[in-house]
């Protein structure tokens, strides 16, 4: 923790994102050097024949970074997983970004990032996305279309609700 001392107070949130991942993925690599890497589920590029997200570990993930905001988790909700579906899939198809549905608290998207991985840092580091992160919500809903004939390829939706 002493290295940490020389970074700006603004980092400590990143820090402790890093470590929290870290620590999971230690405890799921049974503490081998392997377990230092991202979990597969967040780092599988999203353009490959028969890739899947893993929607438990996109929201953990998400759920680190709203615990260092001191905001409650989210919960995976397989209804919002549907309609964030349908939109990513609407989305990867004609190219211009959804709108958000009105009985939702809120809503992200991204194109061209190959990982939920850099989809979150991207995200993350997009002061307006950052704040939507951190909205009052309680369930969330996450999906990813890959549409190689589109400008980005892939496109990320990530739908939040009460």
């Amino acid at each position: 923790m002493t290295a940490l001392r020389f970074l700006k107070p603004a980092i400590f949130p990143l820090a402790a994102l890093a470590t929290a991942l870290a620590v999971s993925a230690c405890s799921m690599g049974g503490g081998s050097t392997a377990g230092l890497a991202l979990a597969p589920g967040l780092s599988t590029r999203m353009d490959q024949p028969g890739a899947v997200l893993d929607k438990a570990q996109a929201v953990g993930i998400i759920n680190a970074y709203r615990a260092t905001n001191n905001l409650p988790p989210l919960v995976s909700d397989p209804a919002l997983d549907g309609t964030a579906q349908a939109l990513a899939n609407q989305y990867a198809q004609t190219g211009t970004p959804p709108t958000t549905p009105q009985n939702l608290a809120g809503m992200k998207l991204s194109a061209g990032y190959a990982t939920f991985a850099e989809t979150f840092s991207g995200w993350r580091n997009n002061p307006a996305d950052a704040a939507g992160l951190r909205t009052n919500a309680s369930k969330a809903g996450v999906a990813v279309a890959f549409n190689p004939s589109s400008n980005y390829g892939i496109h990320w939706v990530l739908v939040l609700g009460q």
